[in-house]
C-alpha cells in the first residue's frame, strides 16, 4: 500500500488552477521528465489517448501550459505560466501535443512523452496524473517503474554480474531509502531506488564504469523518509485514543514522522498554505474580478448581500459559501490556490475555515490543527480510493473536500478523532454518486456552486455529529462504498464533459470566453 503525505498529496500542492490533475499534475510530470532527460528538451511530443480525460481537457484546463512550465524548469506559480507555450518556442523547445491511441493506457490521465535533448539523446516516458496533483511515472525507456516524485528516484539498467556493486554504490553515501532489482532484457538487470539526495557526479562516473545506463528523477514533494502511524481510519482513531490526541494532533505526529521533520516545521508549512487560501478568498471576493470563461464573477456580490442583510438571514453558511465561490473564481481563472485536496475542490476548506476562524476567533495553531485534521481524512481517502474525478466522479473531489472540511470543523470545536471521522463519513454518505459533468471542460459550472454547498454543509455535518447523531457506517467502509460507486459510473460522467449538465441545450449554447459579456 502506498504511503500518503498530507503536505505532499492531500493539502497541496500550491498550484495554479483550474485542475490539480491537469494543471499541477501536468507540471509535476514535466518537472520529473526534465530531470530524467537531464535538462529541457529540444523536441517534445506529448500524446493523450482519445478515450482519456486529457484529450478533452488539456487545452481548456491549462495542462499544456503546466507541462511546458515543468519541462522549462519554471515554478508553476510564476506569472509566465500564461505565456508558457510561446516561451517554450522562444527557448528552442519544439513542443507538440497529439491525441492518438496509447497502448495500455489504463488511466484516463495517461500521457506518453517522447523527448529529445539538445545533445541528441532521446527518452520515452509514460506517466499518469492520479488526482490532487499526485503523479506516477510508470515507464522509462521501455523499463517499467513506479516513480511518484516523493524522493530522488533512480533507474539503473546494467549487466547482472555487476548488480551487487551497483547496489552498494547506490547506498555508499547513506542516502538510500529502498532499492529493488528485477530482470530486464537479456543478461541485464533493472534496479529502481529511492534516495534522500541526488546522486553525486562521482557516483555517476562509477556507474558509467560499470556499463550502466542511469536515469534519475528529482522530487517534486517533500522527501518521505519515515513510516506512517496508521493506514486506515480505524487505526487512526485507535492511535489517537491511545495517545490522548485529537485528530489534528495525531495527524501532526503522523506527518512529522513520515517526512522526518519537526512538528513545528509541519505546522508552519500548513499555515503557509492556509495563508495562500486566505489570499485566494480575498482576491476572489473583489466585485470587479475577471478571468472566468463561462461564469460571471459573483462571489463578492453574494458576500456583500449577506453582509447587508438582503438575504434570507445573516448566516455563516452563506459567508462560507461565498468565500468558497471566491476561491473557485481564482482557481477557474488559473490563479494561485492550494489544492484541497484538488484544484476542482479548492474552495471548500478555505470557505469553511476562514469563516469559522472569524466566527470563533481561532488562533493560528487552531487553524493549523484543523487543516491537519482535514488532511488526515484525505490520507484515508487517498489510501483507499482516489482524488481523481476522472476515475470516480465529483464525489472524490468536492465530496472529499466536504468530508475533510466537516472533520476540520469538529477539530476546531474540540471534538474527538472519532467524531471527526463520523462527520466526514456522513458528509461522504450525502454526496455518494455525485458525477463530474463540468461544462466545456472548464472547472466552473457546476463546480463553483458544489464547492459553495460543500463549505456550508461542513458545518451542518459537524453539528449533527457533535449534537449526537450516531453514525453507524464507519469512515473506512463509507470510502470503500464511494469508490465502488465511482468506478461504476460510465466515462461520460467522469470529467469528460460528455454527460449530465454538460450536454444540456443551455450548456451547449455557452461559448467559453464570453463570461465578461454576460
Amino acid at each position: 500500500m502506498k504511503t500518503i503525505s498530507i503536505l505532499n498529496h492531500v493539502l497541496g500542492p500550491v498550484m495554479r488552477g483550474p485542475s490539480s490533475s491537469h494543471t499541477a499534475g501536468a507540471f509535476h510530470i514535466g518537472s520529473m521528465a526534465r530531470a530524467l532527460l537531464g535538462g529541457a528538451p529540444r523536441w517534445a511530443v506529448l500524446a493523450f489517448d482519445p478515450a482519456g480525460s486529457y484529450a478533452a481537457t488539456y487545452a481548456a484546463q491549462g495542462a499544456d501550459r503546466g507541462f511546458a512550465m515543468g519541462l522549462l524548469g519554471k515554478p508553476l506559480t510564476d506569472e509566465s505560466f500564461f505565456t508558457a507555450l510561446p516561451d517554450a518556442a522562444a527557448a528552442g523547445v519544439d513542443l507538440r501535443f497529439e491525441v492518438r491511441p496509447l497502448a495500455g493506457a489504463g488511466h484516463p490521465n495517461t500521457v506518453e512523452l517522447e523527448l529529445t535533448a539538445a545533445a541528441g539523446t532521446s527518452l520515452t516516458l509514460v506517466a499518469r496524473s492520479i488526482g490532487g496533483g499526485e503523479v506516477e511515472i510508470v515507464r522509462v525507456a521501455d523499463h517499467p517503474v513506479l516513480f511518484n516524485g516523493a524522493a530522488f528516484e533512480v533507474l539503473v539498467s546494467l549487466p547482472a554480474k555487476v548488480a551487487a556493486a551497483a547496489k552498494a554504490l547506490l547506498a555508499e553515501d547513506g542516502a538510500l531509502l529502498e532499492c529493488a532489482a528485477s530482470a530486464a532484457r537479456g543478461a541485464d538487470v533493472q534496479m529502481c531506488a529511492r534516495r534522500r539526495t541526488k546522486l553525486s557526479a562521482a557516483a555517476r562516473e562509477k556507474f558509467q564504469a560499470l556499463a550502466a545506463a542511469v536515469w534519475e528523477s528529482a522530487p517534486v514533494y517533500f522527501v518521505q523518509t519515515g513510516q506512517p502511524l496508521f493506514a486506515s481510519a480505524a487505526e487512526m482513531v485507535t492511535v489517537a485514543g491511545q495517545r490522548g490526541l485529537s485528530l489534528g494532533r495525531v495527524a501532526l505526529a503522523y506527518e512529522a514522522q513520515l517526512l522526518g521533520i519537526s512538528e513545528v516545521a509541519v505546522l508552519a508549512e500548513m499555515l503557509r498554505r492556509y495563508d495562500i487560501m486566505v489570499r485566494a478568498v480575498e482576491r476572489g471576493l473583489a466585485t470587479d474580478f475577471r478571468g472566468l470563461q463561462l461564469l460571471p464573477a459573483c462571489a463578492g456580490k453574494i458576500f456583500n448581500a449577506e453582509g447587508a442583510g438582503r438575504l434570507t438571514t445573516r448566516s455563516l453558511h452563506t459567508r462560507a459559501a461565498a468565500r468558497a465561490l471566491a476561491v473557485m473564481h481564482v482557481d477557474g481563472a488559473m490563479g494561485v490556490v492550494c489544492a484541497a485536496p484538488t484544484g476542482g475542490s479548492a474552495g471548500v476548506l478555505p470557505g469553511a475555515l476562514v469563516t469559522l476562524a472569524e466566527e470563533r476567533k481561532l488562533t493560528r495553531d487552531d487553524l493549523g490543527r484543523a487543516l491537519l485534521a482535514a488532511g488526515a481524512i484525505g490520507v484515508i481517502v487517498a489510501q483507499r480510493a482516489t482524488f481523481a474525478a476522472e476515475v470516480a466522479g465529483c464525489q472524490v473531489e468536492i465530496g472529499a473536500a466536504g468530508a475533510m472540511a466537516a472533520a476540520a470543523v469538529v477539530e476546531a470545536l474540540g471534538g474527538t478523532a472519532q467524531q471527526a471521522c463520523d462527520a466526514a463519513a456522513i458528509s461522504f454518505q450525502n454526496t455518494m454518486g455525485s458525477i463530474c459533468d463540468l461544462l466545456h471542460g472548464t472547472v466552473e459550472i457546476p463546480c463553483h456552486t458544489r464547492n459553495a454547498a460543500a463549505a456550508a454543509n461542513a458545518f451542518l455535518n459537524a453539528d449533527l455529529v457533535l449534537g449526537g447523531y450516531p453514525n453507524l457506517i464507519p469512515l473506512d467502509e463509507t470510502i470503500d462504498a464511494v469508490y465502488a460507486v465511482g468506478r461504476a459510473l460510465p466515462p461520460e460522467l467522469r470529467c469528460t464533459s460528455q454527460g449530465g449538465l454538460a450536454v444540456t441545450p443551455a450548456a451547449r449554447k455557452l461559448k467559453p470566453g464570453c463570461a465578461a459579456c454576460l
